[in-house]
């Protein structure tokens, strides 16, 4: 069997980094940019900094400001008409995953009409076209999506979200700026931080998981686990090592998969609006106990990643309990909820909250294979 691994062409880090997006899009010849982005983000003059670099150098573009924390179907059908009206022939996506989900999504439409349906692209779809050139600038440390081949889209009408893999949507270009970071409140920080934490153990235990990804996924964890409090206090270092902690691990969980903590997730989104990286953050260390028998020694090596002493001394049933406990005192410290009931969920729901599980693209990755049941269970567990 073949390991297949895709990145994204050319990627920039560090502190003003943002300075260099006039000369790529320049060099390759664009001439005018769909800027994707949300309202919050320009009224603060976060997604501004990037406009004020395009504005200098004399760069055509207009802004669609319409992304949703969930984006939706019909976030990705009005983006793609902003930019047909627009005449863009590049999109500058700046903001978090949502920003970057719906840009991807615009993206692969627009160089891929015969997929005007947005649901046509749910899975791992073959889709004929690289999708327009994006250029990814994150504005939060979690989601990866400036690095990944997925993106994630709510269908309103069925209360649910479903993913998309194609490796045409990966943006041409990512610059992650730190500075661009600075502003995120202490409790979007935490939620996303963890959301990438969830991405690195995921990655690193899923099925598909080898020595290429196994190194991205564990200097993730070490980077993230380190830096994740001081990036919840501003520290400036502790918001440079996540922004690369997060990107490290992007690179490694979209050429091998997650698990269910995702398959998990995703209907919190869908159905509550649960910020994504807390629905994650509350159901990982449940679904590590669950996991656990089915990862060899990989609980001893996380555990050495997130910083717990003597672990080449522990047993198994101690490293593994390590390894949780180390995520749930993460979690803690940060702030996260401990309870799905704390972000919505009722007890009457969660069959249904299963059933979407289960069919969710992340969920065959898991190492171990769930029922419905071992589901529901694990739901009403974390009530």
């Amino acid at each position: 069997m073949a390991n297949r691994i895709i990145l994204n062409e050319t990627s920039y880090f560090g502190a003003g980094a943002i300075s260099v997006i006039a000369d790529e899009a320049k060099k390759r010849g664009y001439k005018k940019a769909l800027v994707v982005t949300d309202k919050s983000l320009m009224k603060f003059e976060v997604a501004t900094k990037v406009l004020k670099v395009l504005d200098d150098a004399g760069l055509a573009y207009e802004v669609f400001d319409d992304c949703k924390p969930n984006p939706t179907i019909q976030n990705v059908q009005d983006g793609v008409a902003a930019c047909k009206k627009a005449g863009a022939d590049y999109l500058v996506a700046i903001g978090g995953g949502s920003s970057m989900d719906t840009a991807k999504a615009i993206g692969i439409i627009m160089n891929n009409p015969e997929h005007a349906d947005v649901r046509s692209l749910e899975g791992a779809v073959d889709t004929k076209n690289k999708c327009m050139p994006i250029i990814a600038v994150p504005t939060t440390a979690g989601t990866a999506a400036e690095v990944t081949i997925n993106y994630v889209i709510t269908d309103v009408e069925k209360s649910r979200k479903f993913v998309c893999v194609d490796p045409h949507d990966i943006p041409l270009v990512a610059v992650i700026d730190s500075d661009m970071m600075s502003s995120m409140p202490k409790g979007l920080t935490a939620a996303t931080g963890m959301d990438a934490l969830t991405h690195a153990i995921e990655g690193y235990i899923t099925k598909g998981a080898w020595e290429m990804t196994d190194m991205f996924h564990l200097k993730a964890i070490e980077l993230i686990s380190r830096s994740l409090r001081k990036a919840c206090e501003n520290d400036p270092q502790g918001r440079e090592d996540m922004a690369l902690g997060q990107y490290i691990a992007g690179m490694g969980f979209s050429n091998v998969g997650l698990g269910i903590v995702h398959s998990m997730a995703h209907p919190l989104g869908a159905v509550y609006d649960t910020p994504h990286g807390v629905a994650n953050a509350i159901i990982l260390p449940t679904v590590m106990e669950y996991n656990a028998e089915a990862t060899g020694e990989k609980y001893r090596d996380i555990a050495k990643a997130m910083g717990v002493p003597g672990t080449e001394n522990m047993t198994q049933e101690e490293y593994r309990k390590a390894a949780i406990d180390a995520v749930k005192k993460l979690s803690e410290d940060v702030g996260i909820p401990k309870k799905v009931s704390e972000v919505g969920v009722k007890e009457e729901d969660i069959p249904m909250l299963a059933q979407q599980a289960m069919d969710d693209a992340c969920r065959p990755g898991n190492p171990k294979d769930p029922t419905k049941e071992d589901i529901i269970a694990l739901y009403k567990s974390m009530m």
